[in-house]
């Protein structure tokens, strides 16, 4: 099939490989979105879908509003079907109306759950322990189409954002290749979203991300995984941010007695530091203070950055 790929993150590289490696399918176009300014010097960065695109010599297009500039380009390539991979914009139905098959997402949840833009690191905040691919017929909505197919796996106890996010992606790679080959012998079975059951995410932010330790050890656990690689939770020692990267519950440990938020007495020199939580014991695995490395959280401890008898307390002003 004659295919448009639409893409930004690196989320989408997976599938869009495989396509480029199928004997059965071309793809004649890669939509991403605009370089967007960068770093310090606001220089102009492009997205990885098209780094990786251009890398493979193929024709990269992008639009600020695709809906209002693509559909002229978008028909003249005259594709058999589009495929969406977290591209970051919305269809119009002139747009979905285009190719023979229509449109089809990758999204990155078991929907009609955790719709819309961050449905991987809202399912590790929630807690969930497992999600998905789903394979979707693109409507005018969001992630409301018709489900095509989906594939399931377990999130792993300690797994963060970045590392669930990788594996979704090929997943997903594998399943389009194996759906675009029953849209094309007309053999998919679409089935209806319950959209009673539906769930919304929206974008997570870095002021999202501040850890409030009156939470149980678990929901500060699975904030600090759904948080990395981007934006990181953050808390705040005496004046210092802390940037939490990796943090696991001490089911081992008993609650301290101590106050919410208290470095408490660690149980081993080999193994983290430990923080009274509302509920539970917290192990910090690695943290980061403001201008130096990402590091083990015990040899911040080691180095006295951490003590016993410290107390986390909730961020207060804006990380600069």
């Amino acid at each position: 099939m004659r295919i448009i790929f639409l893409s930004t993150p690196e989320f989408g590289i997976a599938s869009l490989e495989k396509l480029i490696e199928s004997p059965k399918h071309e793809v004649v176009a890669v939509v991403t979105q605009c370089d967007k300014p960068s770093g310090r010097g606001n220089h102009l960065k492009q997205s990885a879908i098209k780094e990786f695109a251009l890398s493979k010599g193929l024709k990269v297009l992008t639009y600020e509003k695709i809906s209002r500039d693509g559909l002229e380009d978008l028909r003249n390539l005259k594709p058999d079907i589009m495929i969406t991979c977290a591209y970051g914009q919305i269809l119009s139905q002139a747009i979905i109306d285009i190719p023979k098959y229509g449109i089809i997402n990758v999204h990155a949840s078991l929907l009609p759950k955790y719709r819309g833009a961050s449905p991987i690191q809202t399912c590790i905040i929630k807690g969930e322990s497992e999600t998905g691919i789903t394979i979707m017929q693109t409507e005018a909505g969001l992630d409301t189409g018709d489900i095509l197919s989906r594939a399931t796996t377990k999130i792993g106890e300690e797994e963060t954002a970045g590392e669930l996010s990788e594996r979704l992606s090929h997943l997903g790679a594998e399943l389009l290749l194996s759906t675009l080959d029953d849209i094309e012998c007309g053999e998919t079975q679409p089935e209806k979203q319950q959209h009673a059951n539906a769930t919304i995410t929206t974008k997570i932010n870095k002021e999202d991300c501040y850890i409030n330790f009156n939470k149980s050890a678990k929901q500060v656990k699975c904030l600090i995984l759904g948080a990395n690689p981007d934006p990181i939770a953050t808390t705040r020692l005496g004046k210092d941010l802390v940037k939490i990267y990796r943090a696991r519950v001490a089911y081992d440990l008993p609650d301290s007695g101590k106050e919410v938020g208290e470095i408490i007495e660690p149980s081993s020199a080999k193994r983290g530091v430990f923080v009274q939580c509302g509920t539970g014991v917290l192990e910090i695995v690695e943290a980061q203070f403001a201008g130096g490395k990402v590091l083990p959280a015990k040899q911040l401890f080691g180095g006295r950055k951490f003590a016993i008898g410290m107390k986390f307390e909730p961020v207060l002003f804006p990380e600069i």
